[in-house]
């Protein structure tokens, strides 16, 4: 038998063992694990710091499904809404895009365009609960999802059941302080100035909805507040500053237009 048809046979014989291996390691359908952590298990948020990025992890551009995706070379400010899926026992164990193994019980993510690693604050605008994670992955290319979180990153942010939610994604930078209220206000109101109010509320979860549909309909600055009254604290969704009356007068009449309900324009003392 000549050396090279000997060396293709030991070649397809290894790729069948593999493929066997493969098949009996890895499941072929994904969800949870068999035995779930409880919420006290539950590992702490990943802690953001400075690592150096993969070497294989991030190519200027890469096709999956016949589909281009571009990878960023910052996650400086990176700020996304959207919706957020997770994935489990199917790749458990399986290495990611980064080069490291995916592991459905750490605090990780898969992101189609940022850099890798990233660390980022997700947040369910639907709920109000939030976690970190460390984005060492690619994916997902399941419709308009923007982020597949890992098993146990899904659980803290309740959406285990439903399988999808729709979050907030904020890049974060080693060593500062991560805000653990949803959507959190990046500036204090400055006095004398104009805002937008649209909407009061007693529940944190019920404010952190309306920011998300304030933010969907207009392209400006626009967050949450903590506010006292006697005894009740309720939050407030503001949109601005406003330098001059006028211009929160057109962006109240922009947002009634859209559909957001209780809409006034205000003046913090």
């Amino acid at each position: 038998m000549r050396v090279e048809t000997l060396r293709a046979l030991v070649l397809s014989a290894l790729a069948v063992i593999v493929a066997g291996c493969a098949t009996s390691i890895y499941p072929t359908s994904d969800g949870p694990p068999v035995r779930s952590h409880s919420n006290s298990e539950l590992p702490p948020d990943a802690v953001p710091r400075v690592e150096p990025k993969s070497r294989y992890g991030n190519p200027a551009s890469y096709v999956v499904f016949g589909k281009r995706y571009y990878t960023l070379g910052s996650a400086d400010g990176f700020v996304e809404q959207g919706t957020a899926s997770w994935y489990g026992k199917k790749f458990h164990g399986r290495r990611t895009s980064s080069g490291e193994t995916y592991d459905m019980h750490a605090m990780t993510a898969a992101h189609k365009s940022l850099p890798l690693p990233t660390y980022v604050q997700v947040t369910n605008l639907t709920n109000g609960r939030s976690t970190v994670v460390k984005v060492n992955d690619r994916g997902p290319f399941v419709g308009e999802r923007i982020i597949d979180l890992s098993f146990s990153a899904a659980r803290k942010l309740d959406m285990v059941r439903a399988g999808i939610a729709h979050v907030e994604i904020r890049s974060l930078v080693p060593g500062a302080a991560v805000s653990k209220s949803p959507a959190a206000p990046a500036y204090a109101p400055a006095a004398g100035e104009h805002y937008v109010q649209a909407g009061a509320f007693i529940s944190a979860e019920n404010a952190a909805v309306r920011l998300a549909e304030v933010r969907s309909v207009v392209n400006a600055t626009a967050a949450m507040y903590r506010r006292q009254r006697g005894t009740v604290q309720y939050h407030v969704v503001w949109v601005g500053p406003f330098a001059e009356l006028a211009g929160a007068t057109r962006m109240s009449v922009d947002l009634r237009n859209a559909g957001i309900l209780g809409v006034r324009v205000v003046k913090d003392p």
